[in-house]
């Protein structure tokens, strides 16, 4: 059995790609990897769903970015294959109104965006999903991939589907991401 820890990006304790392979690394066991997703590195590490822009705002989108760029090279170099069970692709929709900074029932921000604003990629969303991607495929993991959705539209109100269509929707974004990661 192996057992694959994921970040999530409103975490308190590990919130980046980083925190958990430090954690991952210190349990030194054969069994215990990573599960890396898209949403929740770009969302630690690039967005906030509290500001106008959706961005990090106390730095420059330059900044910001050569900042992102530098930590998918370091995850790219450092974390080997074999410890990466599962890569788990979505994106994420910019909040039409930036998401109120305090708790709401409990859940921080990126939590809540975390459960409502998360569509397959190139259906709406907006984070560098791509880079991440091609950062995972760099570390030479060619294992699993699925999609993580959690679509209640670009409001965060809610969204019929129609579930045939939309697994077929699925297949072909699926697609297209790996075809762009792998440019």
């Amino acid at each position: 059995m192996r057992l694959a820890y994921e970040n999530w990006c409103w975490s308190t304790h590990a919130p980046t790609w980083k925190d958990v392979w430090t954690l991952v690394r210190a349990v030194d066991r054969p069994n215990i990897g990573l599960c890396l997703d898209t949403f929740q590195t770009a969302g630690s590490e690039w967005s906030d769903p509290t500001t106008s822009t959706g961005r990090i705002d106390d730095l420059s989108v330059e900044e910001l970015n050569k900042r992102l760029e530098s930590s998918l090279e370091e995850l790219a170099r450092t974390i080997p294959p074999e410890k990466i069970y599962l890569l788990q692709v979505s994106d994420a929709y910019k909040p039409v109104s930036p998401l109120e900074a305090a708790r709401v029932d409990g859940a921080w921000p990126r939590a809540r965006w975390s459960h409502d604003y998360r569509p397959m990629p190139y259906d709406g969303g907006y984070l560098p999903i791509e880079g991440v991607g091609r950062a995972v495929l760099k570390t030479g993991f060619r294992g699993w991939f699925s999609m993580e959705i959690f679509d209640a539209g670009a409001d965060g109100k809610g969204r019929d589907y129609e579930m045939g269509a939309y697994a077929q929707n699925a297949m072909k974004s699926m697609r297209k991401f790996l075809e762009k990661c792998a440019e």
